[in-house]
């Protein structure tokens, strides 16, 4: 099966641009990086030169010399295979953070006017690699994040892709008669999720014990990166906080509280983990603003946070939610559904709507509201609800006292709009900026 993955225009963006500098993609191990790069490579390009740095021998040599820029060409030619042609190759160097002096040179293509080279660079621990002290060529480079699939491409990778059509057409009315539909396809997501292997296993086969397996086998993965790469002393600590984050999410508040993993715990014991896991993208930390104010991470306060997953099937898979819990039944999410629904929408802002999202809490009360955007110089509250639930005191307070112009819920209810508040269903929240446009010319 072919995978469509839309971060595939912004690699098209890049690369009719006539002032690219050399592209960093970024993202956790396993979320399709390498394919990307190399399909990227097979469909717009004449020839591709793909270099993996992972224990590579005879790429640390070529990159501990000087960082001429024709003596690094011959040798990536020799590794590739490829004769590698300005105008019409594209050069993958994949794993790019194994080989420091390697990421260090791409200022220097960057700086070689005879030619503008295509080159692409990737790195599941780039992160890592860039907070150890490895030397980033900061302004020489652009980058871009690469996440696991969203529920768009879901649709489209699972052969709905006549009904993403009628989502991008943006009418509700028909959205609405086929809501059982998404109701269906969100549930079969929240427990598949998006990483590409295990969305390619049910797009085969539909077989749900398979994707499980597969995720168990990336989780385990991903812990065995934690002892391969981390420092020794940080390993256990890493392990807890990963290990902790469904009963983080499980809480009513799902603030990150550092006594949860471990009686009389302070920050400054896990400020290393959590960083880690941050860095390689197997985390979200989504930061507390304490105003509905512009710019939002003025109001930020530093301490507070919650921790999301990179993917809300690795979650259903680390609490070892069944098949039959997530998708019979109508009391679709009772439970820790809410926190799969959250992490679900977290997911969906980072990876579909490229938005780095706050939340908001009372100083003196149980008032929240579980994120907090940016958008076109406006506040947009946005208020997730599991079932079909519409009330929304928090959201409603939230935009009086801030005086804003409306606040978002989303929920399995049908699109609709109330006075200062509109309803979006949780399977459109793809819809989010739209409507948001809509509002404001309202």
């Amino acid at each position: 099966m072919r995978m469509k993955r839309f971060a595939m225009q912004r690699l098209l963006d890049w690369k009719e641009d006539p002032h690219r500098l050399p592209l960093i993609i970024r993202g956790a191990r396993q979320v399709g990086k390498t394919w990307l790069m190399k399909e990227f490579g097979r469909l717009y390009f004449e020839k591709c030169a793909y270099i993996n740095f992972d224990r590579n021998k005879r790429m640390e040599q070529l990159f501990s010399g000087d960082f001429s820029v024709d003596r690094i060409l011959a040798g990536l030619a020799i590794e590739s295979g490829v004769e590698i042609e300005p105008e019409n190759t594209l050069i993958i160097l994949d794993e790019i953070q194994e080989v420091p002096p390697a990421l260090q040179s791409l200022k220097y293509f960057c700086e070689d006017e005879r030619h503008s080279y295509y080159i692409v660079a990737a790195g599941s621990l780039l992160g890592i690699a860039m907070h150890q002290g490895t030397s980033f060529p900061v302004g020489k480079v652009d980058s871009t994040e690469l996440y696991p699939l969203s529920f768009s491409e879901f649709l489209d990778a699972t052969g709905n892709s006549s009904l993403l059509n009628l989502l991008q057409q943006k009418d509700f009315a028909m959205i609405t008669a086929f809501k059982d539909k998404y109701i269906d396809l969100l549930k079969t997501y929240y427990y598949v999720g998006g990483m590409p292997a295990a969305v390619n296993a049910y797009a085969e086969s539909g077989n749900l014990k398979t994707v499980r397996r597969i995720q168990k086998r990336l989780i385990s993965d991903y812990e065995q990166d934690f002892s391969k790469h981390a420092p020794t002393a940080v390993i256990p600590r890493i392990q807890m906080v990963w290990d902790g984050i469904p009963s983080q999410l499980a809480k009513e508040n799902k603030k990150f509280i550092y006594s949860v993993l471990r009686e009389g715990a302070r920050a400054k014991d896990f400020e290393l983990a959590i960083q880690w896991l941050t860095d390689c993208g197997l985390c979200h930390k989504v930061g507390r603003v304490t105003k509905g104010g512009i710019p939002l991470k003025a109001y930020q306060d530093i301490p507070a946070f919650k921790l999301y997953l990179v993917d809300v099937g690795l979650l259903a898979a680390m609490t070892d939610l069944d098949a039959k819990t997530l998708l019979m039944g109508n009391a679709i999410f009772t439970e820790f559904k809410g926190a799969l629904t959250e992490q679900y929408i977290c997911q969906q802002l980072y990876a579909e709507l490229d938005m780095v999202p706050y939340y908001w809490s009372a100083e003196a009360s149980s008032g929240e509201v579980d994120f907090v955007l940016q958008y076109r110089g406006q506040v947009v509250p946005l208020e997730v609800k599991a079932e079909e639930n519409l009330n929304a005191k928090s959201l409603k307070s939230f935009v009086n006292t801030y005086q804003l112009a409306y606040g978002v819920r989303t929920s399995m209810s049908d699109y609709r709009e109330q006075e200062k508040l509109v309803n979006l269903p949780l399977y459109a929240i793809s819809l989010l900026w739209e409507v948001c446009d809509k509002m404001n010319e309202a």
